[in-house]
């Protein structure tokens, strides 16, 4: 078979290289082909719900897609509640465990998913009936288990923490801010402060209101029947109970009077994200979407030949792309464009971005552009026909949205008829290039540039959640430095003076330490192997499935860390004399011992309440990185730290947690540290903690460089 492939493709090439082409003009896009699509059958149930139904028998397989006919709701101190509902859907009904949930879904090769307005299920034909038993259980028997609701919550609490660092989060959360403000769902963030305010009743109580059958949709795809649809559909939901959906009209966006600046800083940033958004006064459907959405297409919406790609990467090599796009959306549509951009650039950048939302709105497009982004829009429509769930789903926009019945049939249609005076007209009609939103994040040594944009020249300041940027203020400590880092260590030793500290800190001359580290992103499990040798050796270790990744030496003379090649080998790298003096800084058994004999270069910032717990906040940067400790005022534990390092690919930031304390032959060291680099997370729990045992020197040797 794939010889007469290679076959049929060599015939096909050698034809064309007969044909006499002129490369020099594009391709004439020919008439826009007609669509037949089947008309899905629909039904109604007696308790409101729209039965949707695409028969396919290429496959033996069904899905069974649920919708919520419910509009978002405000949550205001409890933003996030509905996110949170929506994760812990499959955690658990009143007849089955997590665990007996996901075995069940396992044996029968099915995928289920949930979310806070919507239930998912793909299974085999032959299984459908043990499917539809774990989709129906957690539609109508979700139970939110206390333990799973914690858990839950707890990783949220690190996700947010991950916020902080992730300028694609950041930009986000303003964006959404700015544009429907915090009178529109769209425009609510959850915060730490937010999640904490989340009760286990308050999701139970949501799951009841908003999991209701009337207004709701299903809609089936696959190898299933009209007869067997109907009577499946009778069957498992036609007996399901619930309220009425909740309905509320909200604001469609924010049009600024001027152009709006707002800044969110990340500290030590070398590119600054930007986007510039504004709301569109459209609803799905609207009959200019279609006109409006090759104008996104032709402006920045995918591809290299796009106005903004051909300016700002391919002519002036600000970026390596910068996209626009068309957001939609029954509750509250906008348009924005945005890119990541080096430092020196972000002012020069936002002048092109301006330049090319005016250049728009002056003149018509080429018809050669014009024609090139109407055939790849043309095409992806062409090929997502192929799939029956997309029949389904234009079933679902149809009855949802209230459009025409043919708006699909005459979409390729309408496509080929936006000409380029429609484009000019679009532009004109929603585009205001003095009256958008210019977000930027990015470090703080731009703000003077970004002046020049703001039509009444005073910059807004977010801060990562998208609220007002406030100056982070520190009560004033009641110790000194010095007996922070005391208290510190005299908790961990758990003596009552220093004289009794040291002298117990001074009895250690080796720690071998072993954990194991698991990234919340992957089920994969690291080895961490920490070696500690009086006063300055140390060694860090990572290793999977027994080979090294990573390893870090550090001895009193000379500093080297090598990481495995994605090549093969390992790529060595050695510390320069700076780096190492840098490093001698903080080495010890406990990094607060070298933190005391440093102690003039360690600043006490105050006094922060976190969580309900007061905090001692020391800082100290040591060559390229800035360490800042909170250190429990109670308990004099370190219980958080964040670390802010520059190196050649731009900061990184890394946030900290340290829990579960235990002792170890009669020191305390946390049993679990969770640590989140850029929008990454990962938890280490300790395994052995060997106090004074032997390790050998050759341990500590560094290689010579070449």
């Amino acid at each position: 078979m794939k010889h007469i492939i290679i076959v049929i493709l060599s015939l096909a090439i050698t034809s064309l290289s007969f044909a006499q082409i002129d490369r020099s003009k594009a391709p004439v896009p020919g008439p826009a082909p007609e669509i037949n699509i089947a008309d899905p059958i629909v039904f109604d149930l007696d308790n409101g719900m729209k039965v949707i139904l695409s028969t396919n028998n290429k496959i033996p397989k069904v899905s069974f897609n649920l919708v919520m006919g419910s509009d978002p709701r405000l949550e205001g101190e409890k933003a996030g509640l509905s996110d949170l509902m929506g994760d812990l859907l499959l955690s658990g009904t009143k007849n089955r465990e997590k665990d007996q949930l996901d075995q069940e879904k396992d044996f029968i090769g099915a995928s289920l998913f949930a979310s806070s307005n919507s239930m998912y299920l793909s299974v085999l034909t032959k299984h459908m009936d043990k499917g539809l038993d774990l989709m129906t259980d957690v539609m109508k028997n979700a139970n939110f288990p206390k333990a799973e609701f914690d858990r839950i919550k707890k990783q949220y609490e690190s996700d947010l923490y991950a916020v902080k660092t992730d300028p694609n989060s950041m930009m986000s959360n303003a964006m959404y801010k700015t544009l429907f403000t915090e009178e529109h769902p769209y425009g609510e963030v959850m915060t730490e402060e937010t999640l904490n305010n989340i009760t286990r009743e308050d999701v139970v109580d949501l799951y009841k209101k908003q999991y209701t059958p009337a207004g709701s949709y299903l809609v089936i795809v696959g190898d299933i029947n009209e007869a067997e649809a109907k009577k499946v559909a009778e069957e498992r939901f036609g007996d399901w109970e619930g309220g009425v959906p909740f309905e509320k009209e909200y604001n469609h966006g924010i049009q600024p009077k001027n152009n709006r600046v707002i800044f969110v800083e990340k500290p030590g940033a070398v590119q600054s994200v930007i986007n510039i958004a504004f709301p569109i006064p459209m609803t799905p459907g609207d009959e200019d979407q279609i006109k409006l959405s090759v104008l996104n297409k032709l402006l920045g919406g995918g591809g290299f030949g796009t106005r903004l790609m051909q300016n700002l990467r391919e002519d002036k090599a600000y970026t390596y792309g910068a996209y626009t796009q068309l957001n939609v959306r029954r509750q509250g549509s906008f348009m924005s464009a945005s890119g990541n951009f080096r430092n020196e650039v972000t002012d020069s950048a936002i002048v092109q971005f301006l330049y090319e939302f005016q250049r728009i709105t002056e003149a018509v497009p080429t018809e050669e552009e014009l024609s090139l982004n109407k055939a790849s829009m043309a095409g992806s429509f062409a090929r997502r026909l192929e799939s029956p769930r997309t029949i389904a789903n234009f079933a679902l926009n149809i009855h949802r949205n209230n459009l025409p019945k043919d708006y699909y049939q005459t979409y390729l249609k309408k496509l080929s008829n936006t000409s380029e005076t429609d484009i000019l007209e679009m532009a004109q009609k929603y585009i205001t290039p003095n009256n958008l939103n210019i977000i930027v994040v990015g470090n703080k040594d731009v703000l003077e540039k970004l002046k020049q944009f703001d039509g009444d020249g005073e910059i807004e300041i977010l801060d990562a959640f998208g609220n007002p940027s406030k100056e982070k203020s520190y009560l004033p400590a009641d110790i000194s430095k010095t007996e922070v880092l005391e208290k510190y260590l005299m908790a961990i030793t758990g003596t009552s003076n220093m004289k009794k500290a040291n002298k117990k800190l001074c009895k250690i001359k080796t720690i071998e330490k072993k954990a194991i580290i698991v990234p919340d992103q992957s089920p994969m499990e690291l080895k961490m192997t920490t070696l500690y040798k009086a006063p300055n050796n140390s060694v860090t270790k990572m290793e999977f499935n027994g080979m090294v990744l990573q390893e870090e030496i550090i001895n009193e003379d000379r500093g080297m860390s090598k990481t495995m090649s994605q090549q093969g080998g390992f790529e060595t790298t050695h510390m320069t004399d700076d780096e190492l003096k840098a490093e001698l800084k903080t080495s010890a058994a406990f990094t607060e011992m070298a933190l005391i004999k440093n102690i003039e270069d360690v600043e006490l910032l105050g006094m922060e309440e976190i969580e309900d717990q007061t905090y001692y906040v020391l800082q100290y940067t040591f060559g390229k990185t800035t360490t800042t400790g909170y250190y429990n005022k109670t308990t004099g534990l370190k219980d958080r730290g964040t670390t802010l390092r520059v190196t050649d690919e731009g900061p990184q930031s890394i946030s900290t947690k340290y829990s579960d304390y235990s002792k170890y032959n009669g020191y305390l060291l946390p049993n679990t540290t969770t640590q989140i680099v850029e929008a990454a997370s990962m938890t280490s729990t300790l395994k052995e903690v060997k106090f004074n045992g032997k390790i050998d020197d050759k341990v500590f040797e560094i290689e010579e460089s070449n």
